[in-house]
């Protein structure tokens, strides 16, 4: 890692979602109360999705030759990028191999 992209990763490393913030979030879309351990996988999964959108965002600053803290642009471009790429968000990436569990 440069020590700017250490920095970044040891920032990402210390943060965390807020877990109540999830369990809301949950009951809101769901319409149901989720347990702590679902909120902790959700959460977990939200700080992965949301640092592959500031990497590619990041990615998207180099190459316009842009400097300075992320604009919303940026973010808006990144995931757009990321929706190309996988289809539409929340998505799994299509299996191309032969399926398992069938009945």
């Amino acid at each position: 890692f440069s020590p700017s992209q250490y920095d970044r990763f040891e920032s990402y490393r210390r943060h965390a979602l807020p877990k109540q913030a999830v369990r809301k979030v949950i009951q809101q879309t769901l319409g149901y109360q989720a347990s702590q351990p679902v909120a902790q996988i959700i959460a977990g999964f939200s700080k992965v999705f949301v640092g592959e959108i500031v990497e590619q965002a990041r990615e998207i600053q180099m190459r316009r030759g842009e400097t300075g803290p992320l604009s919303p642009d940026h973010l808006r471009e990144a995931y757009r990028a990321y929706q190309q790429e996988t289809g539409r968000v929340g998505a799994a990436r299509p299996l191309r191999a032969k399926k398992l569990f069938v009945r």
